[in-house]
C-alpha cells in the first residue's frame, strides 16, 4: 500500500497519517490502539518493549492474576506441568458442573412450562382413584383399599384422587365429591388434609388439638399418635 491507501485502510485522513510518518506530529494513544487492533500485535511490541508481538485481546488481567502468571513463570518445567495439569482438571470439573446445572435448569424450565400449559387447559390425566372412602369410617385396611384409575383435569401437585363418603365436611365437601390429594408429611393449622385413624380415612381440617369437621354436628377427633397424615387436599375434581 502507498501512504494514501494505508491511511484509508486505517480510517485516517491522509494528512494526519503523513504527519505521523514524517514525525511532524506525535501519534496519540488511540493511534497505537488502532494499529494494535489492525495488525493483531501488542502495544508493547509496537513500542519496542518486548519482542513477542502476540496479544490476547479478550483477557484483561487483574493484579492478582498477573501475580499468578509471574509465579508460574518462575517455576521449573515440572512445576509448570503440575500447574497445567491442575488447571486442566479444575477446568474439566467446572465445565461438567456447569453442564449439569444447565441440564437441570433446562429440565426445570420444561417441567414448569408443561405445568403452566396443563394448568391452563382442560387436559385430562390418568389418576389413581381411591373410591368413596374419605370422611367416614370404612373398616378398610390399606391392603384392602379398592383402587381404580380415572381421568380427571390436570391438577398441579396432585398424586391421587379419593372419593368423599359422608357429610362431616359440608358445606365445603359433599358426599360423592372427588378430591385431589397431594402426598405430604406436614400441614399447617387450618389446612384440610387426608388422615387415617385406626386404618379409617378422614378428610378433616387440622386444628390445634385434633381433627376438625366443618359440619358442627360432628365432634373433633383428638390428635393422638393414632392419627396419621396421608396428604393435603388440593381441591375438588370438577365434573365436566
Amino acid at each position: 500500500m502507498n501512504k494514501k491507501e494505508f491511511a484509508q485502510y486505517l480510517g485516517l485522513k491522509y494528512t494526519t497519517y503523513n504527519n505521523y510518518e514524517t514525525e511532524a506530529r506525535e501519534p496519540a494513544s488511540d493511534f497505537l490502539i488502532l494499529i494494535s487492533t489492525k495488525f493483531d500485535v501488542s502495544i508493547d511490541y509496537l513500542l519496542g518493549l518486548q519482542n513477542d508481538k502476540s496479544v490476547l485481546h479478550t483477557y484483561k488481567l487483574k493484579a492478582t492474576e498477573y501475580e499468578h502468571i509471574k509465579k508460574y513463570r518462575s517455576l521449573d518445567s515440572f512445576g509448570q506441568e503440575t500447574v497445567s495439569m491442575t488447571l486442566d482438571r479444575e477446568l474439566c470439573r467446572t465445565k461438567t458442573i456447569a453442564e449439569q446445572k444447565e441440564q437441570i435448569q433446562t429440565q426445570t424450565d420444561y417441567i414448569a412450562k408443561m405445568e403452566t400449559t396443563l394448568s391452563g387447559s382442560n387436559t385430562l390425566r390418568l389418576y389413581t382413584y381411591l373410591q368413596k372412602l374419605a370422611s367416614a369410617g370404612t373398616g378398610f385396611y390399606f391392603d384392602d383399599i379398592p383402587t381404580d384409575a380415572i381421568e380427571a383435569p390436570y391438577c398441579k401437585g396432585a398424586d391421587f384422587i379419593i372419593g368423599v363418603n359422608g357429610d362431616s365436611m359440608e358445606p365445603d365437601y359433599h358426599d360423592g365429591d372427588k378430591l385431589y390429594i397431594q402426598k405430604t408429611k406436614e400441614l399447617t393449622l387450618g389446612d384440610v388434609g387426608l388422615f387415617t385413624v385406626w386404618n379409617e380415612f378422614f378428610v378433616k381440617e387440622l386444628g390445634e388439638r385434633g381433627l376438625v369437621s366443618h359440619n358442627p354436628a360432628y365432634d373433633e377427633i383428638p390428635g393422638t399418635e393414632d392419627v396419621i397424615l396421608i396428604g393435603r387436599v388440593l381441591g375438588k375434581v370438577e365434573e365436566s
